[in-house]
């Protein structure tokens, strides 16, 4: 079976743009909400969405999604919502990819075979679990391959060749480019520095490049749509679904810029 990823990759490609990639966290502000937002997400225009499975350690991230992971766990999201959200989404939409992404805690908790084959079962395709290094996810990956689901791994600025000798023969589905070194919804990147060294990681692999961090405006898609396979939005998609609600207006401008 084809996993959807790779469906949208190798679409977008033939179309010449780069895939939205948008971030929401499960279960905030509250289940339901949060599954009206993410059934919404494909008609604005994300082409992935990325699921922030809540966690009370959430290390890598800033402010924003920390306090969106907290106000979900406080609304009674888990492990077991968040996966039924995917479900719930499945119902009405078989295409678009959905891809967990948060930390191994949880995900061990659960116990990493069961969440592989719920992941996958609920309709997942993919899996980002950020503080996973290479040197210790074999435990994951033992079950994710089996499951169709992608491992999909982080490069950052700091990333030499050799260290991506041990990242990309466990990677699939696409590479997700850390554009800052900081947590999410800090500082801007630095443009040009990322283009070059996303240069330089494509001479080592053909996966699809994703950049994110500190991407937070349209403006800021559109520089850097030429460099990579795709854009990732998080944290000011986040802020809207806190703040205002009117996320879905904001992705539009997004999805425009692409």
């Amino acid at each position: 079976m084809t996993n959807r990823i790779d469906t949208v990759f190798a679409a977008l490609k033939a179309q010449g743009r780069a895939a939205l990639v948008t971030f929401i966290t499960a279960g905030d502000p509250d289940v339901k909400k949060s599954l009206e937002v993410l059934k919404s997400l494909p008609a604005a225009g994300a082409d992935i969405i990325e699921l922030g499975m809540p966690f009370t350690d959430p290390m890598a991230d800033g402010p924003t999604i920390q306090a969106s992971s907290l106000r979900a766990l406080a609304s009674g999201a888990s492990m077991q919502t968040t996966l039924q959200m995917v479900r719930d989404f499945r119902t009405s939409n078989t295409t678009t990819p959905i891809v967990l992404m948060g930390y191994a805690n949880p995900c061990f908790q659960y116990g990493f075979e069961k969440f592989a084959k719920d992941a996958a079962a609920a309709g997942a395709d993919g899996l980002i679990i950020v503080d996973l290094p290479p040197e210790e996810d074999d435990a994951l990956l033992e079950y994710t391959k089996p499951a169709g689901l992608h491992l999909i791994k982080l490069v950052t600025p700091t990333t030499t060749d050799a260290r991506l000798k041990a990242i990309l023969p466990k990677a699939s589905g696409f590479l997700y480019y850390v554009s800052i070194t900081g947590i999410t919804g800090a500082a801007s990147a630095d443009i040009p520095a990322v283009k070059k060294h996303i240069e330089s990681i494509r001479k080592h692999t053909d996966l699809p490049v994703a950049a994110g961090f500190g991407i937070k405006t349209p403006d800021d898609v559109a520089a850097f749509k030429s460099a990579v396979d795709a854009v990732v939005v998080g944290s000011a998609i986040v802020e809207k679904v806190s703040v205002a609600n009117d996320a879905m207006e904001f992705v539009k401008t997004l999805r425009a810029a692409l």
